[in-house]
């Protein structure tokens, strides 16, 4: 059997999968059936983690308030020491940077910038990106809150005054206490379904989670990140993907559309929680990518 085959892709990797994919056309509405009941999924309706893939959602609901003239995406933004998470992007930044609203969008898809999505959040209201979701159908999915609030909440667990003290006190931790932090506990942080997040792309990538030109820059930005290590590794070069990372302690996940030379589209949304913390970080990236490529032949009928 198909699922048997991807369980045993994470197996070797020292890891346990949760994955849903299914074609992108069809209806997509909330409660809709999967097109032609085709699908294949892993552990599609447990709850899992999203960590950043959250972001997805952040970006359309930003999209959706620009395109109703709530929002001018010029907006200047000045991304200051106070706002700095560490990381990518203006995150990582020596200096203070002023940007635009849309660039913050940009910044926070493209290489997942915790500080722009903080202060992209800030401006778009956390109770709207919670509205949004459930005005999708998204009923299983919850939002605990931005980057910081999440950093917070590991520091405060490990008892560390900042970033470098969690740096230093996270390691000599026990694997069981490190398991035990909240954000990797989809009961106690922003969590969906893999069902419910492929939902979501298949939303977009038809048009029916907003206005037209909200969800082509959603899907714009998406095709725009840079990290390459996870589902694109699945697919043959001639397949674009466009997709949103996650990662925390032990979790690897990904999310996004496949498209085929011939118009074929798929969503996927793919979850790997490792057995071990210290677990091959390439390998279960890897594993995650054969998992989808494997998913998506079977729904092609292509025999992989």
């Amino acid at each position: 059997m198909i699922e048997e085959r991807i369980r045993q892709v994470f197996a070797e990797a020292g890891a346990e999968g949760r994955l849903h994919a299914v074609p992108v056309h069809g209806p997509a509405g909330a409660g809709a059936e999967e097109p032609g009941g085709r699908g294949v999924g892993i552990g599609a309706d447990d709850p899992v983690v999203i960590a950043s893939i959250f972001k997805v959602l952040l970006v359309l609901e930003f999209a959706r308030q620009v395109a109703a003239g709530q929002l001018d995406p010029r907006e200047r933004v000045r991304v200051t020491a106070a706002d700095r998470l560490g990381g990518w992007g203006t995150a990582g930044c020596l200096d203070d940077v002023e940007l635009s609203l849309r660039d913050l969008a940009h910044f926070a898809m493209s290489v997942s910038d915790n500080s722009a999505a903080d202060l992209l959040l800030a401006r778009v209201g956390l109770d709207t990106v919670r509205l949004l979701a459930a005005e999708l159908g998204l009923e299983r999915t919850r939002i605990a809150g931005g980057p910081r609030d999440l950093l917070e909440s590991m520091l405060a667990e490990v008892g560390a005054r900042d970033e470098r003290d969690f740096a230093v006190r996270y390691p000599a931790l026990p694997d069981d206490r490190k398991r035990r932090l909240a954000v990797l506990d989809p009961r106690r942080t922003t969590a969906s379904t893999p069902r419910e997040i492929t939902l979501l792309l298949r939303l977009i990538w038809t048009d029916a989670a907003g206005p037209p030109e909200a969800c082509s820059f959603v899907r714009d930005l998406m095709s725009r990140q840079v990290f390459r290590h996870r589902l694109v590794s699945g697919f043959p070069d001639d397949v674009t993907v466009a997709a949103k990372t996650g990662t925390l302690p032990g979790l690897h996940m990904e999310a996004g559309v496949v498209r085929y030379p011939d118009g074929g589209c798929y969503a996927v949304a793919v979850f790997a929680r490792t057995h071990a913390l210290a677990a091959s970080r390439p390998t279960v990236d890897a594993a995650a990518g054969r998992a989808a490529g494997i998913a998506v032949g079977f729904l092609r009928g292509d025999g992989r």
